[in-house]
């Protein structure tokens, strides 16, 4: 698209979104090869990761990778890889320069020699921080759509 096309409005916002897609593009990866420590990384230290299909809140980076960790040590002997599709991502800056970031995932499982299946249907809301010029997550708010309870 040439930029006389481009929408008037396609200026920081656009930057920032295709910065938040990169951000979650590695963040996922870094996931699905269960490089613990480094999507740990990509929390502040003080994070937060909440989960409707959890019973309570993970609180710090420490905390935060250790859940990973076990659950990647799950799927490693069971011989699942799973593989997280992050879409229909929304991205709002907000007047503190925090970054609202909205997305509905798909988690594929792959058992080894098997076919992949969608495992879960969710949705992400995280609010994003920068430190050190990186965006990291603050707090992370996923809702499995089979445990949700109305709206």
């Amino acid at each position: 698209m040439s930029p006389s096309q481009r929408p008037a409005d396609a200026g920081p916002e656009t930057a920032l979104y295709q910065e938040v897609q990169h951000f979650y593009g590695r963040q996922m990866r870094y996931l699905d090869e269960a490089r613990v420590m480094e999507w740990a990384r990509t929390f502040t230290e003080d994070g937060v990761f909440t989960a409707n299909a959890h019973p309570q809140p993970s609180t710090g980076r420490a905390e935060i990778a250790a859940g990973a960790r076990k659950a990647a040590d799950q799927l490693a002997e069971q011989g699942v890889q799973r593989r997280h599709w992050l879409g229909m991502l929304q991205v709002d800056e907000q007047p503190d320069g925090t970054v609202r970031a909205q997305t509905y995932a798909l988690i594929l499982s792959t058992p080894r020699g098997g076919q992949a299946a969608v495992h879960l249907s969710c949705s992400c809301d995280d609010l994003l921080v920068r430190q050190d010029g990186k965006l990291l997550v603050k707090h992370r708010k996923v809702e499995r759509d089979d445990l949700r309870t109305g709206r």
